[in-house]
């Protein structure tokens, strides 16, 4: 019998057993640091499919994920990791708080090489920016291991933009969390448009950046739709009302 392990914005992990977990995709979303949250029906179903195939994109350029399973609902299973307490954003385009830290740059200016930082992973402290030195420092990673994660961020950067590139769309940025496995980092949590920023051919974002901008549910889920019909994706029984979000 499954339990509940942890509780975040939007999903749910349960304990399947001593090596797998079990996580669920909420029909909720959030903006403004959960200061926003809105039901969302299917958003759960839609995210679970999405990175779950996403998943499976990477691990074909030769990056390994926590991904073991799928089955079509809002649940994936996955490999239970040592989580690293950062949250590592690649930035491909000047956008977000970006622009807000350093107004010099202009709004989706390149950024060649793509831009790496990390975020300390506490919620109670808004998941600050941290320096690579701070990360030393305090001893979160050694050398060897700052130098890893950074070369497996820019790799799954990299993968993801070809991929995106190919079907026509542009990965603006992207936030990644890794687990240990074994003798190195695994590519965790989850791959959707909650995670990352991408605009089709007319600039139009397929992510959560559209809940953001209008605060729309309606919105976002069209989003999501068209992302998820732009990777050839088939989504199957939506729900027509929120299922214990």
């Amino acid at each position: 019998m499954i339990h509940i392990l942890y509780e975040g914005k939007s999903k749910r992990v349960y304990v399947k057993s001593d090596n797998v977990l079990i996580m669920e995709f909420k029909d909720e979303v959030t903006a403004g640091d959960g200061a926003v949250k809105a039901l969302a029906p299917g958003k759960g179903i839609l995210c679970a499919c999405i990175s779950a195939h996403l998943f499976k994109v990477v691990e074909g350029f030769g990056i390994e994920t926590h991904l073991l399973g799928y089955d079509g609902s809002r649940r994936i299973e996955v490999r239970r990791l040592k989580m690293v307490p950062l949250e590592v954003i690649v930035r491909n385009f000047s956008y977000g708080s970006l622009l807000k830290r350093v107004p010099l740059y202009k709004k989706l200016e390149p950024l060649v090489p793509p831009l790496v930082e990390f975020h300390y992973k506490d919620d109670s402290l808004h998941d600050p920016l941290v320096l690579p030195e701070d990360v030393l420092r305090v001893g979160l990673l050694t050398k060897r291991e700052l130098d890893r994660l950074v070369e497996l961020s820019l790799l799954v950067n990299h993968s993801l933009s070809r991929y995106f590139r190919s079907l026509g769309l542009r990965l603006v940025d992207i936030k990644l969390e890794f687990g240990y496995w074994r003798d190195d980092f695994v590519l965790a949590d989850e791959i959707s448009g909650d995670t990352f920023r991408v605009l089709d051919e007319h600039n139009n974002h397929l992510d959560k950046e559209v809940f953001r901008m209008t605060r729309s549910v309606e919105s976002l889920l069209k989003a999501y739709k068209e992302l998820a019909s732009r990777l050839g994706l088939r989504v199957e029984a939506l729900p027509t009302h929120a299922q214990g979000a």
